[in-house]
């Protein structure tokens, strides 16, 4: 090369990130020619390339001297051709290295040879091998892939762009493979990451096994915020093994990165109460903790002063209030079978009965409405007359509290002596139990009658009953679970929503609360959520503010069983993106995750995977973790994870920094 296309070659190479390419490679030519091991970085030569597989040849020194080439790392390939003088031969391309990934051990031409020797000597004790020996049975080959090719972006050369396959493959003893340095390690996997709100996240791992290794030989893996806001989230893995101090880390650099433009709002569903207490596994701190002016905490049971308490408003949601109660009864194991009616009794909400087109159908939801108020009543349960009133529960001759029963029913229940229809939920509670006496000491009086069906179905029978079962506590037993009621619960809905649009973390803490209780306030925030940002892209209001929603036990939400694909859970799936809904999500289990969510989701975090299906289920629908299978069943380490974000375009494995305050 002439000392004029020499200049011209460092003038356009001056600016761009692959020029530590061309010096990586003079250098190695150099310690090569001096015989110096030390930073030598090659590895072997190619002995078969194809667009998707490489299989190289390589020696033990070799391998030695960079430390180890465990499966799953990262090697280049690189056109190194030089003229007499060790000068690189210019062959009219830019700089550009084709990246590969160690899949295994592979044979070579002679590895029937090599066994054979290795046999004979095995019989014989395995007596001291001359040099020639050793050199031959130190060669081996290694299959890998072929993952693709780092270049120079060519409407910007200061820039490094990646594509995923390769557009050449020339005769296979025209390139050498390395083992990169850290300077080029840390282009491959940080050159590609939005250079926008980045964040450290951990140091690169390329195996779960450290002999003779050190983390002061790897760089520090950065991912962007900007990959997170609007996209979905995945995070995989058994339980212990580091999901949880990922959201946490995550989270913290949100918070971080937003502070002064309070562009990010964040909802975590705090199911175990780790984010917003402080716990030992997060040295005596917690999320909440490390940013008091950032996160706003709500608890079922607040362990805080500075909690906001968080309460179901029982009467006004007597759909979800049915199923909450029934999961507190069975966990308290109240078995009477008067109990077990009441629990199993289906209630509608009351939207869906105030939308009901059939007269005589609405009058009985209404009805049995009116009977679980009443039984809450009994039950001590704080309730604001003026508000349920002021539901306008109304349909025929039942309205507010008024059951608006036929004048020879009231006459018959009061022997005659009949008082004014209620007005109050104290009037309503004495006419529901005088009339369950009635019913059940008149079971087949004509009054009970409808005009063509009994007046009292089985559920509202098992309502009635509970209010008044003759003998047992009924509402009584129910006392224990007013602290989850707040007749005002509701107001928190548009509390919430304001702290997220103002740019803050808040921190739902359900620790030691039911399941339904969790679904009960997943379901009602997150259609909240969904509802705020709906209408602000309708009109036009989204700016440049987003959401992030954090669940765990997502298998819960988003079963891969459900085909009603209508929730609000799959909205954010399909539609989260186009309002700036943002979702991170934790399982142990892809395989119980719904299929539609998983091929939605940008970013992935993936821990240990105990089972076969599991992992195949992961890479069948993320053809990026193909092949990397068993390492992800093989490794335990808390912490070790294997990422791909928005912005890579293949796996990383990277052991996650501890979140700490």
């Amino acid at each position: 090369m002439s000392a004029i296309q020499s200049l011209v070659t460092n003038a356009v190479l001056s600016n761009s990130p692959l020029k530590m390419l061309k010096d990586f490679l003079d250098e190695q030519h150099q310690l090569h020619s001096a015989g110096i091991k030390q930073g030598y970085r090659f590895i072997g030569y190619v002995l078969d390339l194809g667009y998707d597989t490489a299989k190289i040849i390589t020696s033990d020194p070799y391998k030695i001297a960079v430390g180890g080439i465990p499966r799953g790392s990262f090697l280049i390939l690189a056109l190194d051709e030089r003229d007499e003088q060790g000068k690189l031969i210019q062959n009219g391309l830019p700089p550009h290295f084709t990246l590969l990934r160690v899949k295994s051990v592979s044979s070579t031409p002679l590895s029937n040879q090599v066994q054979q020797t290795y046999f004979e000597l095995h019989k014989k004790s395995m007596p001291e091998l001359d040099i020639w020996t050793q050199a031959e049975l130190q060669w081996g080959a290694l299959e890998c892939d072929v993952i693709g090719m780092f270049y120079p972006d060519p409407s910007d050369n200061t820039t490094v762009e990646f594509s995923g396959d390769v557009n050449n493959v020339v005769s296979a003893h025209k390139y050498k493979v390395f083992s990169p340095d850290k300077d080029l390690l840390d282009l491959i996997l940080n050159g590609l990451v939005n250079k926008n709100n980045q964040q450290h996240l951990g140091i690169f791992r390329p195996t779960e096994c450290q002999i003779g290794l050190s983390n002061n030989n790897y760089p520090e893996i950065n991912i962007s915020i900007e990959d997170f806001k609007g996209r979905r989230t995945a995070m995989f893995g058994k339980t212990r093994l580091g999901k949880s101090n990922v959201v946490k880390v995550l989270a913290d650099s949100i918070i971080r990165t937003s502070a002064t433009t309070q562009d990010v709002g964040q909802l975590i569903f705090d199911i175990n109460g780790e984010y917003a207490n402080d716990n030992p596994q997060d040295g005596n701190r917690s999320l909440a903790s490390a940013h008091p002016n950032d996160c706003v905490v709500y608890a079922l049971n607040p362990r805080n002063a500075i909690f906001k308490e968080l309460k179901i408003n029982f009467s006004d949601q007597p759909d979800s209030a049915i199923s909450i109660l029934k999961s507190f009864l069975e966990r308290d194991k109240k078995t009477s079978d008067y109990i077990k009616s009441f629990a199993n009794v289906e209630l509608h909400s009351i939207t869906e009965i105030k939308a009901e087109s059939d007269k005589g159908k609405q009058i009985r939801g209404i009805r049995k409405i009116q009977m679980f108020w009443a039984i809450l009543k009994s039950a001590g349960f704080s309730m604001d007359e003026s508000k349920l009133v002021s539901l306008n529960l109304s349909s025929g001759t039942s309205r507010g509290f008024n059951p608006g029963y036929s004048k020879n029913l009231r006459e018959a229940i009061y022997n005659g002596n009949v008082p004014n229809h209620p007005s109050s939920l104290n009037e309503l509670v004495n006419e529901l139990k005088i009339l369950s006496t009635f019913v059940q000491n008149n079971k087949d009086s004509k009054l009970l009658m409808g005009s063509s069906e009994p007046l009292f179905d089985h559920d509202a029978l098992a309502l009635l009953k509970f209010l008044n079962p003759g003998v047992g506590s009924g509402p009584q037993i129910l006392t224990s679970y007013r602290q989850y009621h707040s007749p005002n619960a509701g107001d928190f809905i548009t509390e919430i929503i304001q702290l997220l649009n103002d740019g803050k973390t808040v921190i739902l803490d359900l620790g030691n609360a039911a399941q339904e209780v969790r679904q009960y306030f997943s379901d009602m925030l997150s259609k909240a959520v969904f509802a705020e940002q709906e209408d602000k892209f309708v009109s036009n209001a989204l700016g440049n503010h987003f959401i992030q929603l954090y669940f765990e036990e997502a298998h819960n939400l988003f079963p891969n069983s459900n085909k009603d694909n209508d929730t609000v859970y799959h909205r954010f799936a399909k539609e989260g993106a186009k309002f700036h809904i943002g979702m991170v999500y934790s399982t142990q289990s892809p395989s119980t995750i719904s299929q539609e969510l998983l091929v939605q989701t940008e970013n992935f975090f993936v821990g240990h995977l105990a089972s076969t299906n599991e992992a195949n289920a992961l890479s069948k629908l993320q053809h990026t973790f193909s092949g990397l299978e068993e390492d992800i069943k093989k490794s335990r380490t808390p912490g070790y994870m294997r990422i791909l974000t928005n912005s890579h375009r293949f796996v990383i494995p990277v052991q996650v920094k501890k979140f700490t305050v």
